[in-house]
């Protein structure tokens, strides 16, 4: 049985995906962590989900601090804090920001659950993942971020909704930033366990305009009703069922590589892993030409990122020298 602690769980993304983790059935406690200051928000929160738990039949216990070692005992510590984008920001516009909060966390992981897995949420995710690694002296396979799962679920919604065929059937992932630069793996995709260059209709699938939707869909709803909740509250949810179940799931997350995709390592980008109890493992794979020039382009931006993160984070915080990246 296992304890998930959310740290950020005042915010929406936070609360709403303590609500979906309850559900899970090997989740014993969640707690929910949040700055000093924030006490009677989190007690009100605390108490409305109890209220949630009783209603549906769920005997998950909630609890809830602002005292980092209350974070022990932590198996997983979902990161979800920083300032959230407004619908004119990219998400790369609040990495300077959004490292300091992430640092700080880091190392409050670091002093008090080093056995933990940490799962970053917190924008722009692929690079505060690489800040939490290297501030938290965590293993690489222990520290991982959304990544691209989500955009991936988005990519299997437009494909099934254009061959109307249950979302089930279509199996696709895209890699690389979870932002502009991502990279869909077409090469990848069936519909059916048929390859899609196969079927006829592929031919009229409208590539660029599906994925230009798929880019804009976190903007547009962030204009629309403020933010997004649901969407990465599920995710969230789905990729700790992964995880407590131990199901050795594929799915794209943003995590550490080395040279699983042509040499091309260093980085922490959205890629395939191996999601398990232990850990999430980066899987070894082969990029068409294309495909494999596009994620060239998409790691490299955020690694040159990544290092200017790093050099402003370099006066105020203190990392061993491990240096992964």
């Amino acid at each position: 049985m296992v304890k998930v602690t959310i740290i950020g769980a005042t915010g929406q993304v936070g609360s709403y995906a303590a609500h979906a983790i309850s559900q899970i059935s090997h989740v014993k406690e969640v707690c929910l962590f949040g700055r000093d200051g924030n006490q009677q928000f989190l007690e009100g929160l605390s108490r409305d989900l109890m209220d949630s738990f009783a209603a549906r039949g769920t005997n998950t216990r909630i609890s809830w601090s602002c005292d980092e070692k209350d974070l022990r005992g932590s198996e997983i510590i979902i990161l979800t804090s920083g300032a959230a984008r407004n619908g004119e920001q990219s998400r790369l516009d609040l990495a300077v920001s959004n490292a300091k909060v992430v640092a700080t966390y880091a190392e409050k992981i670091s002093r008090n659950a080093s056995d933990t897995l940490l799962f970053v949420i917190s924008n722009p995710v692929d690079i505060m993942t690489a800040v939490a690694l290297k501030y938290s002296n965590l293993p690489p396979h222990r520290v991982f971020g959304l990544g691209t799962h989500l955009d991936s679920m988005r990519l299997k919604s437009c494909i099934a909704e254009f061959f109307n065929v249950h979302v089930s059937e279509v199996h696709t992932r895209i890699i690389g930033e979870h932002g502009d630069s991502m990279v869909p793996l077409w090469s990848a995709t069936t519909i059916g366990g048929i390859q899609i260059n196969n079927l006829p209709a592929f031919s009229r699938l409208p590539q660029e305009e599906i994925m230009e939707r798929v880019k804009t869909s976190g903007q547009l709803i962030i204009r629309s009703k403020g933010s997004t909740v649901y969407g990465p509250g599920d995710a969230i949810a789905t990729i700790v069922k992964t995880i407590v179940e131990d199901e050795h799931r594929i799915l794209t997350v943003s995590t550490f590589i080395r040279k699983e995709v042509h040499d091309i390592g260093s980085v922490c980008i959205g890629v395939p892993a191996r999601i398990t109890r232990g850990g999430v493992f980066p899987v070894p794979i082969r990029l068409s030409d294309e495909e494999l020039e596009a994620f060239r382009v998409s790691t490299e931006q955020i690694r040159d990122i990544t290092r200017h993160v790093f050099e402003t984070l370099k006066e105020t915080f203190h990392s061993t020298e491990d240096n992964y990246f």
